[in-house]
């Protein structure tokens, strides 16, 4: 089954499942399993503005609690696996301990706002968690700023597409489109971030994180 016929597979389920069709897709998402979250919420409020076969308020909850409850499951996969998995298989991805000392210390200072707005970027939404357990994010912090992106993220889409109703279908795609193309550019421009600073980004890397080594 392909991506567009598991979309269509899903949506289909929405007036069968309800709520939970719309949890468990955003919560699986946001743990980094490719389903289409987004655009579940979105359909889900699309359906419940045009024919009342759900309520938006519930639609939100639902998406609201899977994107906090998926991150979580993510970040603890992280927190508990992603780091030595990284240093063991990352040099067959060009992924050596110097750049991940560097990548670490990058989502050291700003992953307060990857974990917030990646969950408004496509691809980084399934990864953003999966990054903040890997760099031993503290978990307060990422809950914190989880719950805020999780809750303006469901709220932001789903009660747009409510109010805008059907006429998000003609946009829905470009949406898409855009979001992608963000990440790839602000993915492009990261990389050569670091290509060119690699030297000093990994001393200020060094006294930042005093505990880097391999252990």
């Amino acid at each position: 089954m392909d991506f567009t016929s598991l979309s269509d597979a899903l949506i289909s389920s929405i007036p069968i499942y309800g709520p939970w069709i719309i949890f468990g897709t955003v919560a699986f998402e946001s743990a980094g399993v490719p389903l289409p979250g987004e655009t579940i919420l979105v359909a889900s409020a699309l359906l419940s503005a045009t024919t009342g076969q759900i309520n938006i308020i519930v639609v939100v909850l639902a998406a609201a609690a899977g994107a906090i409850v998926g991150d979580g499951m993510g970040y603890m996969v992280g927190r508990r696996l992603g780091l030595p998995f990284l240093r063991r298989y990352g040099r067959y991805i060009r992924l050596d301990e110097d750049r991940l000392l560097i990548g670490r210390y990058l989502f050291f200072q700003y992953g307060n706002a990857v974990v917030f707005f990646g969950r408004f970027v496509a691809v980084l939404r399934m990864f953003a968690a999966l990054l903040a357990g890997t760099n031993n994010m503290p978990a307060g912090r990422f809950f914190f700023f989880n719950a805020a992106g999780g809750v303006c993220w469901a709220c932001l889409f789903g009660f747009g597409a409510y109010a805008v109703g059907a006429k998000i279908y003609k946009i829905s795609g470009t949406l898409s489109v855009i979001s992608v193309g963000l990440f790839i550019a602000a993915a492009y421009a990261l990389s050569t971030f670091i290509r060119r600073n690699e030297v000093a980004l990994r001393r200020r890397a060094e006294l930042a994180l005093p505990d880097h080594s391999c252990g």
